[in-house]
């Protein structure tokens, strides 16, 4: 009996587990300063010392299939299909989704094929329509590993006014403004919160529409961009439904007093805008619960960095953890402030300035002492 096969795609499903969930997602680790755990391992132990055990035991988990097309101005239909045998008959049809590109309207596209979370090993894709074998450039199915986000509303509502075009610089250096006018938002933010999305409350009774955002600090640089849509239409007896009205971003709100959000309209009208939220990402803490006696918890000093905790790659997620309320806040009267780290010369610049001043001085009359000697 030839095992090759089986070997074979055991070897596969062992490398595919130490890519570590892939090259965004170790680098993502890498830049916060993390190692993944496996180069942990390498570094406490010496090389072909260690034999993992285990190293395939999971099951991976997808949730939509992210396809490159060059394709333009087109509906098509697809069709999903999942098995754990490659050369099996019976494929479990998954979904059957709506692609498109409606570049010439003005209202973008879809390449993005949303799953039930699955766990086949294989799945196989279907493509009705215009859409060539040439046309599909490359498909990624990610991998999912973490729990679904959870957002909640910071802040409050916006100001909302007209905002000329989008500003570009020619060739010859000439700035041109597009024609027809934005929408600016302008949020004042809460002090010391991290802002990382925005939802926009568009009127249902808006039509088709597709625009651009850009969103800036308070300094007018941009932390962010992206694009809103509604697209409610049938078209060669495709009907397509796709509605986006939140932006994700990094680097809003932290040390930052305001947030200005413009809405490119282009040469078509303002939106109905009836208001905008921001929100920020739910950060979970999970601890063992004390058997009797309350918890504090404590914060507030800026120069102190995140924690690093090895026991938390071991951590198991408890499904039914009861959450936890934070009582109202008070100052520590027992907290003494940290001691001044800056440099002896940024603490007493004046000190400073004095010596060099001295030693200039001094250095003149030498200087000086030595002219007179040589001459006379």
């Amino acid at each position: 009996m030839n095992w090759k096969p089986e070997l074979d795609e055991l070897a596969r499903r062992e490398a595919f587990a130490r890519e570590m969930g892939g090259v965004d997602k170790v680098k993502r680790q890498h830049d916060q300063g993390r190692l993944t755990v496996r180069e942990r391992i390498d570094g406490l132990i010496d090389k072909n010392s260690f034999h993992e055990i285990g190293a395939i035991s999971g099951v991976a988990e997808y949730d939509h299939i992210d396809l490159t097309l060059s394709a333009k101005n087109f509906v098509a239909h697809a069709r999903v299909e999942g098995q754990d045998d490659m050369h099996g008959q019976h494929w479990a049809t998954l979904t059957e989704p709506i692609l498109y590109d409606l570049s010439e309207e003005g209202l973008g596209g879809n390449h993005v094929l949303r799953l039930p979370l699955t766990t086949y090993h294989y799945l196989r894709v279907t493509i009705d329509g215009p859409v060539k074998p040439t046309d599909v450039q490359g498909a990624t199915s990610e991998t999912r590993q973490e729990q679904k986000a959870v957002w909640r509303d910071v802040g409050g509502q916006p100001k909302i006014e007209q905002y000329p075009g989008k500003s570009t610089r020619t060739d010859d250096g000439r700035m041109v403004t597009q024609k027809g006018k934005g929408t600016l938002l302008t949020f004042a933010l809460p002090e010391n919160v991290p802002i990382e999305r925005i939802v926009f409350d568009i009127d249902p009774t808006q039509p088709n529409f597709r625009r651009e955002i850009e969103i800036r600090n308070e300094t007018g640089a941009p932390v962010g961009s992206g694009e809103i849509n509604r697209i409610h239409m049938v078209r060669r007896g495709n009907k397509i439904d796709s509605e986006n009205q939140d932006v994700n971003f990094s680097g809003g709100g932290q040390q930052q007093k305001s947030l200005s959000v413009v809405i490119y309209n282009g040469d078509d009208p303002p939106l109905k805008i009836s208001g905008a939220r921001l929100q920020q990402h739910e950060r979970r803490v999970y601890f063992d619960g004390p058997a009797s006696g309350a918890l504090a918890l404590y914060y507030g000093d800026e120069k102190l960095e995140s924690p690093i905790y090895d026991y938390a790659k071991l951590f198991q997620r408890e499904k039914n953890a009861a959450p936890v309320q934070v009582g109202t806040e008070a100052g520590n009267s027992a907290y003494m402030g940290r001691l001044d780290d800056r440099p002896w010369s940024e603490r007493h610049p004046a000190v400073l300035w004095i010596a060099i001043v001295a030693a200039v001085l001094i250095l003149g009359a030498v200087a000086l002492r030595s002219m007179k000697t040589v001459a006379a």
